[in-house]
């Protein structure tokens, strides 16, 4: 690899967190390799502040650095994992996902009211059809409208005077990563909220090529690839899409992989839950024990329905 490594990466502060982030890990492992930062105006950037149909768009953050990793133009491309389509794409590997954030969502209240203390009716502001769908389940009142933008921008929309919002729903990582989480009124867990596939997790892409793939491999986190193997692995088997009402989590304990899946129907009226666990100790390959506990769990939703509620998502 060249002594100077071209990270590429959205314009977002959290997207420019994160860049950093694998920047500092490269400087740890390699002391004469410099790290320049070349920053990328995505397709799902042009429309974030937009009610589109196309916000959900697989690789909607994601295909512009991946073309400029085909042609050679970065070394590497750094995006929010969850964000990664589940398909494989020729000739670009996920070289390395380094230690994985807080994986849960949070809940930001204009008054400081927790979940289940907002009133009857109240309006709390989520672009994510997960989101959406277990909040309809845990309480069929709410309503549910749409909220753009990055980060602090929602912020700004849920406090400005005349806000039609009650409450929002961001990841408790990207408020975290921007010296945000002050204003965290609530972290949902189970049973209300499970996170998306890889939430709260960093994806490194890179060429894959010997020296490209040996040069990020030193920044994998190995618990943090088991778990987020296993969630992509149930959502992949699912359909693939971060747009889709899946939600997984998986941790490890005593060396036993544990995955929590999730199938809600967007109006709330329905939810399969799905939970699974592998031991990891007696494995020859454990990344292959990953994706099969995920595929399983996978497997288990849709004997379970998770078909028919994810059928009438399609167009």
């Amino acid at each position: 690899m060249s002594k100077i490594i071209r990270i590429g990466t959205r314009g977002s502060k959290l997207a420019i967190w994160q860049a950093q982030y694998v920047t500092n890990l490269i400087r740890q492992k390699y002391d004469d390799v410099t790290v320049d930062l070349k920053i990328f105006t995505t397709r799902g950037d042009k429309i974030l502040d937009k009610a589109l149909p196309e916000i959900g768009g697989k690789g909607l953050f994601t295909e512009e650095l991946e073309a400029a990793l085909h042609t050679g133009e970065i070394d590497c491309a750094v995006h929010s994992l969850k964000d990664l389509p589940t398909e494989k794409i020729e000739g670009i590997y996920l070289g390395a996902i380094p230690e994985r954030g807080n994986p849960t969502d949070a809940l930001v209240s204009r008054n400081q009211l927790k979940l289940d203390d907002l009133p009857k009716g109240a309006t709390v502001g989520t672009s994510s059809i997960r989101r959406k769908a277990q909040l309809l389940y845990y309480r069929p009142d709410l309503n549910i409208i749409d909220v753009r933008g990055n980060v602090p921008t929602r912020i700004e929309k849920l406090m400005m005077d005349d806000s039609p919002y009650d409450a929002i729903i961001l990841a408790s990582a990207g408020l975290e990563r921007l010296d945000m989480a002050n204003y965290i009124t609530q972290t949902l867990e189970t049973p209300i909220m499970i996170n998306a596939p890889a939430q709260g997790a960093v994806g490194v892409q890179c060429r894959e090529d010997p020296e490209s793939m040996s040069f990020f491999a030193p920044l994998m986190h190995l618990q943090t690839w088991l778990a987020v193997t296993a969630e992509r692995a149930f959502l992949s088997v699912l359909g693939g899409g971060c747009s889709l009402p899946v939600a997984a989590h998986a941790y490890i304990e005593k060396s036993i992989l544990y995955l929590h899946g999730r199938v809600t129907a967007v109006d709330g009226t329905s939810q399969i839950d799905v939970e699974g666990k592998v031991g990891l100790i007696r494995e020859s390959n454990i990344i292959a024990s990953a994706n099969r506990i995920g595929g399983d769990m996978a497997q288990k939703a849709l004997e379970q329905g998770a078909d028919a509620i994810l059928e009438t998502l399609k167009v």
